[in-house]
């Protein structure tokens, strides 16, 4: 497929998938049950933590969280004390469990006490560097400054050691990205969606690969950087508003 075929292709397939229908069987739902800002950042972050495996399970433990949190993920951040925390002890999802948990509750306490919050810590990172991977890592340097166990790290990707971050390059779309369609929430301007990265799953890597966007056998960070390049030739302003397309794609086994 020529490269003007291919725009056109993506573009359609861009239209089809980004609607609101998407968002019923996606992790985003969960975060789409709150108006408040600060509620819908935390919890789309703690949903997009959780974000690999079955999306059934996902959206399922993502509403444990917030039912847990008493459906005021803001408010119960702000005023947990270590008794509110132990109501999460016992929670799984894949290897991500509760002390994981506690600790990440703990740091999102810090942030919007002590950092200005989640759009603050990576508005400063990317601010300072103009680049997102920037934004990424001065994000992960805030979060793990508490005291906190070897095994948490894991669950915030370390893009220097070339991880994919796709579920915090997923984050990220989710907050930034505003066209209007209601699937993302554009509710932070100071990172342009130009700067965005693709969230790279096996889904979009597959798809990318049979389409010839991606030539890049692991789906790591340097994977990420040539496919969000590639798909920067189609739409500059918005790269990866194609991450619908190719991952609609990817699930509904259309190519």
């Amino acid at each position: 497929m020529k490269m003007d075929e291919l725009k056109i292709f993506l573009d359609e397939k861009y239209w089809e998938y980004n609607c609101h229908a998407f968002i019923e069987k996606d992790p985003v739902s969960i975060a789409h049950q709150f108006e408040k800002k600060e509620d819908i950042e935390i919890a789309g972050f703690l949903t997009a933590t959780i974000a690999w495996g079955n999306r059934l399970s996902i959206i399922k433990n993502g509403e444990r969280l917030m039912q847990g949190m008493g459906y005021f993920p803001y408010e119960f951040i702000l005023n947990a004390e270590d008794q509110d925390l132990k109501a999460f002890d016992k929670f799984v999802h894949r290897t991500f469990n509760g002390t994981d948990l506690n600790y990440f509750l703990k740091s999102l306490q810090n942030l919007y006490k002590n950092h200005g919050g989640l759009e603050q810590v990576f508005t400063e990172g990317y601010t300072a560097t103009n680049d997102l991977a920037g934004s990424i890592q001065h994000f992960r340097k805030i979060f793990f400054e508490l005291p906190h166990e070897k095994r948490t790290e894991k669950h915030v990707a370390d893009i220097s050691k070339k991880a994919s971050g796709k579920r915090l390059c997923m984050f990220l779309r989710w907050m930034v990205r505003n066209d209007g369609m209601g699937v993302d929430f554009g509710l932070w301007n100071k990172i342009p969606s130009s700067a965005l990265m693709l969230p790279l799953d096996l889904h979009t890597g597959n798809v990318s690969r049979l389409l010839g966007l991606l030539h890049r056998k692991q789906n790591d960070w340097l994977a990420v950087e040539e496919l969000t390049a590639r798909l920067r030739e189609f739409d500059q302003a918005d790269p990866v508003k194609y991450d619908f397309a190719l991952f609609g794609l990817g699930i509904n086994k259309a190519i």
